[in-house]
């Protein structure tokens, strides 16, 4: 029985719990990463049952959990020490394509994301709030004073590292938030010591460079996947043109830059043009004709044992996301680096849409879209309710990143 009462009626000396997270059995697959973040900050350990029942969550019986269980209104189910002993067993048989990680203990979420900025701005920052997982928010301040080294993982909100304030020129520089968030990026850029913006958004975007080599883990959404390489690649180099930075850009920029710093994306062409909503020929916006209610994206499917990170990243209850777009909605295939690996991808329009690298010791994962519930998400659109979209497959892929970090490391063999 998966429902939340189901301890009603079972003995309370049970050893674990089960959440399991298939279609049918769960009614709260979001908030359950939140009970199981809340498990792991109660300092007790969990086991993620990777390719089980959705990618099902064991942890350890007690009244506490489940009492939370049935104030988020997540199902689960308790098992005594022959059941769970046996679900490990088929788990562990060399014939299933499933794995057991033990999750260790709850990690530090960063936020970086500017002053002022609402939840509903930012996918990430809302299904950490609908799942109740604590976080901090950080910026460029926090960024650039060393402060990364206190959290375990950092989300990029939709950022512009390039300098050019999210290329809205063409169509909102007329704006009253426009200008005031030219404004504030200026102040600030000056406050740090730097002349220009672009200067400072690019000391920011090495500093976050150098906390994913030393061992951290990001996560990056929409613009901030693809302005964060550009950055990186123009490393010296004035792609600025004046109504940005107030001078010139430097003369046959494109053959300037250098893709040795890059995460992901190699070999891009940069837009100049300042009218043009776009950064580079890296996203497919531009080119898709996709409709929307055929929009799709499938998850690969992994090894389980021989590549538990992975299959970690891609677990859901189906393995059919409904797409989404956003400034940056997808990936030109042939402009991502050999040693990224593709999780999600629409074979028909030929574009990744859920990418992840080894970078150093660290780990980073870029996600296409702004909005999994919001297909087309517009300036002033009214926020994403949560409550509406409790088993989104769109927002587990995020959540799977969240709790990646507290997973037991093992070596990935390919």
């Amino acid at each position: 029985m998966s429902l939340c009462f189901s301890f009603l009626i079972v003995p309370a000396f049970a050893s674990y719990v089960l959440i399991p997270m298939d279609a049918e059995s769960q009614k709260e697959h979001l908030k359950a990463y939140g009970i199981t973040y809340w498990t792991l900050n109660q300092q007790q350990k969990v086991k993620w049952l990777l390719n089980y029942r959705g990618g099902a969550f064991l942890l350890p019986d007690t009244e506490a959990l489940q009492k939370e269980c049935m104030i988020r209104g997540v199902s689960f189910e308790v098992l005594s020490d022959a059941k769970t002993e046996a679900i490990l067993a088929e788990i562990e048989s060399p014939s299933q394509n499933m794995e057991a990680i033990v999750l260790e203990k709850a990690p530090k979420i960063a936020v970086y994301t500017p002053d002022g900025s609402v939840p509903w701005d930012d996918a990430v920052t809302m299904v950490l709030e609908y799942a109740e997982i604590p976080y901090t928010k950080i910026y460029d301040r926090e960024v650039l004073a060393d402060e990364l080294v206190l959290y375990d993982w950092l989300h990029l909100h939709h950022e512009d590292f390039t300098g050019q304030y999210g290329k809205f020129y063409g169509s909102y520089r007329a704006t009253s938030w426009y200008i005031e968030e030219k404004k504030q990026a200026e102040a600030l850029a000056t406050e740090l010591g730097y002349d220009k913006v672009s200067q400072e958004k690019l000391a920011v975007a090495t500093k976050i460079s150098d906390y994913v080599i030393g061992g951290g883990f990001m996560f990056a959404m929409c613009s901030a996947t693809d302005s964060f390489d550009i950055a990186l690649s123009a490393t010296g180099v004035d792609i600025c043109e004046p109504m940005f930075d107030g001078d010139a850009s430097d003369a046959n920029y494109q053959t300037k830059i250098s893709y040795d710093r890059t995460f992901a994306f190699t070999d891009f062409t940069l837009v100049k043009n300042p009218q043009q909503y776009e950064f580079s020929s890296i996203d497919t916006t531009p080119f898709r004709r996709v409709p929307a209610d055929t929009d799709y994206f499938s998850l690969k499917e992994f090894s389980a044992k021989w590549d538990p990170v992975p299959t970690m990243l891609c677990q859901n209850h189906t393995a059919l996301v409904k797409g989404f777009m956003g400034q940056t909605t997808a990936y030109n295939p042939e402009e991502i680096k050999a040693n990224v690996l593709v999780l999600g991808e629409n074979k028909a329009n030929g574009e990744a849409r859920y990418i992840h690298g080894v970078k150093g010791k660290g780990f980073f994962t870029f996600y296409g879209g702004h909005d999994p519930e919001d297909y087309q998400h517009r300036v002033g659109d009214p926020k994403t309710e949560l409550k509406l979209h409790p088993t989104s497959p769109g927002y587990r892929l995020i959540l799977n990143n969240i709790l990646f970090p507290a997973a037991k490391k093992k070596k990935q063999k390919t």
